[in-house]
């Protein structure tokens, strides 16, 4: 196992231990070390009290003094340095009401969520592993430190937490975690809908994204949002969902669908993946409640609706279905549907076209792209200047105009003249 720490972090350790503090790298960054996995961040956790790093060091941030952090700049970048802890009572069940500071490492890593992220490292005492994370790593399993009752009490977060965990490192959740995460779901009450979102969207990008259908199974998804919840559910619920997803329910299946992991991890892709067997206002009724951005919103839903419609290998068919989207949204769409191309095999869900069909496709696309035929009003060879000098009111009267010429481009190219348009429009073809 190859240990390597960032010049910067060590030189941040080193300089705490010259004064007499013990100081080491924490976290998730000890974790992927020992997985081989090149950490994102580096956190520092430190016996010397947040003045005393300040008084260390030249260059500090105030980001979070009140638990007892304190960044550290070095050069350009900043370095989180926190203090041993001892975090006091949870009374809103996501954040301790106060901090008490302690000269213990072994009691900093005890109020920490699962072993794999309580352990510490530096190079003069190697590693600090007081609850068996090294072991827990090696047999691929996510435990809670100490009683999980406990740590999920005090932070609800940590339930969605420990599932995503088990899909980014491909782990299983011990037994009593997991048990432990079926009774406290009702907690998530407490969690705001962005955590919520961040956590079920880097679920849903990791390796292993079909272990979202654990956030059903354990009982989340009922606090999650309603809209998310009823995206699939048991057959003995169907008579409880709403009327505004009634077409849904017409499905006979509502387990989670299989998620390939072959799908670009991408936000946009993965989601629409998931909720590629809700209708697309259904999908957008669960990314607005995540809070999702608009563009993501868009984009996914405009997948999950033309991704179970069947595309005609034919280029009219092809060129009507790329004037609805971007051309690399177009892209992601064949994208998506050759990953779904197979039948689900959870489901035996069938798909609208085969694999040879999607090839196809993506050859006559290319043909109609390097040809520049006109799929889009842009390239339109009339404007709504044109529009209203051939004697259209303004209005959406050329708005309807200009779709219905573009229409007639798309079933035939060569239309795309302003001579041959105007024509059209003037005989009210």
């Amino acid at each position: 196992m190859k240990i390597s720490i960032p010049a910067p972090a060590e030189e941040i350790i080193g300089k705490l231990n010259e004064y007499g503090y013990e100081a080491y790298v924490v976290g998730g960054c000890v974790r992927d070390m020992m997985l081989g996995r090149e950490p994102g961040d580096w956190d520092i956790t430190t016996s010397a009290l947040p003045d005393q790093v300040k008084q260390v060091f030249r260059r500090t941030v105030d980001t979070g003094i009140q638990h007892g952090t304190v960044t550290v700049m070095m050069g350009n970048e900043g370095y989180e340095v926190t203090t041993y802890r001892i975090d006091g009572e949870y009374s809103d069940g996501r954040h301790p009401n106060h901090v008490e500071f302690t000269p213990n490492l072994a009691e900093d890593l005890k109020r920490r969520d699962f072993t794999i992220n309580a352990m510490a490292y530096n190079s003069r005492t190697g590693f600090v592993d007081e609850f068996g994370g090294a072991e827990d790593l090696k047999k691929g399993i996510i435990r809670c430190v100490g009683e999980p009752m406990d740590r999920f009490t005090e932070d609800a977060l940590r339930i969605l937490r420990a599932i995503r965990f088990s899909a980014q490192l491909g782990f299983l959740i011990e037994d009593r975690t997991y048990e432990a995460i079926r009774k406290i779901a009702p907690n998530m009450v407490h969690v705001s809908k962005e955590r919520i979102q961040t956590e079920l969207t880097k679920l849903l990008l990791s390796s292993h994204p079909g272990h979202m259908e654990l956030v059903y199974e354990t009982g989340i998804s009922s606090y999650v949002s309603d809209a998310f919840h009823r995206a699939y559910w048991r057959e003995e619920e169907a008579g409880k969902v709403p009327a505004s997803f009634q077409s849904a329910v017409e499905r006979t299946d509502r387990r989670v669908p299989l998620i390939p992991a072959s799908i670009a991890p991408e936000k946009h892709m993965r989601w629409a993946g998931f909720l590629r067997r809700c209708t697309p206002d259904h999908a957008e009724a669960v990314l607005k409640d995540l809070k999702l951005d608009n563009d993501t919103i868009n984009k996914a839903k405009t997948l999950v609706h033309w991704q179970g419609t069947r595309i005609t290998p034919d280029k009219h068919s092809i060129r009507v279905v790329m004037s609805r989207m971007e051309p690399d949204l177009f892209d992601d769409l064949l994208s998506l549907k050759m990953c779904l191309a197979e039948p689900d095999l959870k489901t035996g869900e069938p798909r609208p076209e085969t694999g040879e069909e999607l090839e196809l496709i993506a050859r006559l696309a290319e043909e109609i792209r390097c040809r520049g035929d006109c799929i889009s009003l842009k390239t339109l060879a009339v404007n709504g200047h044109d529009i209203m000098e051939a004697g259209v009111k303004p209005g959406k009267e050329v708005g309807a105009a200009l779709a219905g010429l573009l229409e007639l481009v798309l079933e035939d190219p060569k239309r795309n003249t302003r001579e041959i348009l105007l024509q059209y429009l003037g005989s009210g073809q």
